[in-house]
C-alpha cells in the first residue's frame, strides 16, 4: 500500500496537460523476480520516475518503453525474460530466472478509468479489494483497461475474482480471447499502540517507513480507534493495571493480533486474572516480537515489527533459507 499510496499522491500533484506521464505495472510474473505482480512505476516525460518494477536491472529499459507509450498515446506489454543465456536480453546474467510481463500505460487527465484514478480511492480501504487489468486481447483497443470488481466484471471471470479475494493472492487469468491481471489490494496495516513511554516513538516510526497506519492511546489521546481484520494492537504502558485494562477492553475485539510487551509469567497473571479463554489466547502474542535477541527499542521494534507482518502473512518468522520453493508462494 505505501508504493500506491506514493504514486498516487505524486500523480495527484500533477498537471497531466502540461506533464505527460505513464505508468508502468508488473502483471505476471513466472518464476523468480525481486518484485511481484502489481509493482508499479510512474514515469514523467522529462525522464523522471517514482516507484519499482525490479531491483534496478529493468528500470532502464522501462523508462524508455513507457515514454515511447506517452509518444504514442498507446498501451502496451512488454515480457522481459531472465532465464534466458542472451546477452541482448534485459536483465540477462541477474539470477532472477524469471518471466516478467509489464503493462505501460499512458495517463491521460480526462480517462475517468485511469489505473491511478481507481487506485486513488482504494488508498484508505480497508476490506480486501480486486482491481482487474486486461493484459491482452484479440483487439489492441482493449489493452489497458481496467476497473474495479464489481457490475462490469463479466461473468466468466467473476469465480476467477471470487477465489482470489478469498485467497488473498493475485493472479492472471485467461477467459477465451482475453487474459486479465486480477490484483488483490489489501488495506495497509494498522497499528494500535496503548502506551506512553519513549519507545512509542521509535515504534512509530519504523511503522510510517513501513507505510503502515499507526495510532497511539493514552492520556493524551484516549479516544480508541476503530480496530479491524487488519489491525494489530500492541499493549505497551509497562504498566501492569492499565495494560489490563486495556486488555480487557481489547478482547471483544476483531484483531487477530494482540501483543503484549513483559515476561511470560506477567502474561500468564493477566490471563488468569481476566479468565482469558483459549481461542483469546491463541491471538495473543506475549511476549511480543521475534526471537532476535533485540535488547533496545529500535531493536524490540524490529522484532514486534517483524512478527507483526509474519502474522498478516501468515508465516512462521523462520529463515529464509530453510524455506522450500518460492520465498513469496
Amino acid at each position: 500500500m505505501k508504493e500506491i499510496r506514493t504514486i498516487v499522491a505524486a500523480w495527484q500533484s500533477l498537471d497531466l496537460v502540461a506533464t505527460k506521464a505513464a505508468l508502468a505495472t508488473v502483471v505476471r510474473v513466472e518464476g523468480s523476480s525481486y518484485r511481484r505482480a502489481g509493482a508499479r512505476m510512474l514515469v514523467l516525460d522529462d525522464g523522471t520516475y517514482l516507484g519499482g518494477i525490479s531491483g534496478g536491472c529493468l528500470e532502464g529499459d522501462a523508462l524508455r518503453r513507457a515514454r515511447k507509450g506517452i509518444a504514442l498515446q498507446r498501451p502496451s506489454v512488454i515480457t522481459y525474460d531472465t532465464t534466458q543465456d542472451d546477452d541482448y536480453q534485459i536483465g540477462v546474467g541477474l539470477g532472477c530466472q524469471g518471466i516478467i510481463d509489464v503493462l505501460f500505460t499512458p495517463l491521460r487527465p480526462d480517462d475517468p478509468t485511469c489505473p491511478l484514478r481507481l487506485l486513488a480511492g482504494l488508498t484508505t480501504i480497508r476490506q480486501p479489494a480486486a482491481l482487474i487489468t486486461i493484459t491482452g486481447a484479440s483487439d489492441p483497443g482493449r489493452l489497458g483497461a481496467c476497473w474495479l470488481h464489481g457490475d462490469a466484471t463479466p461473468v466468466a471471470v467473476g469465480p476467477e475474482v471470487d477465489r482470489a479475494l478469498a485467497d488473498r493472492q493475485s493472479r492472471t487469468v485467461t477467459v477465451g480471447d482475453t487474459r486479465y491481471f486480477i490484483e488483490i489490494i489489501l488495506p495497509a496495516i494498522h497499528i494500535a499502540a496503548y502506551g506512553g513511554s519513549y519507545d512509542i516513538h521509535t515504534l512509530r516510526r519504523q511503522t510510517v517507513e513501513l507505510g503502515w497506519d499507526f495510532t497511539v492511546v493514552n492520556k493524551s489521546n484516549p479516544q480508541p480507534p476503530v480496530i479491524d481484520d487488519y489491525t494489530a494492537v500492541l499493549l505497551m504502558s509497562h504498566d501492569y493495571n492499565t495494560d489490563k485494562r486495556n486488555l480487557e477492553s481489547i478482547l471483544p475485539s476483531p484483531a487477530t493480533y494482540i501483543g503484549i510487551l513483559g515476561p511470560h509469567k506477567r502474561a500468564a497473571k493477566l490471563f488468569a486474572e481476566l479468565a482469558v479463554k483459549e481461542d483469546d489466547v491463541r491471538r495473543i502474542y506475549a511476549p511480543a516480537g521475534l526471537d532476535i535477541g533485540a535488547a533496545t527499542p529500535e531493536e524490540i521494534a524490529l522484532s514486534i515489527l517483524a512478527e507483526v507482518r509474519g502474522h498478516f502473512a501468515d508465516r512462521q518468522g523462520t529463515s529464509l533459507r530453510l524455506r522450500e520453493g518460492s520465498i513469496y508462494n
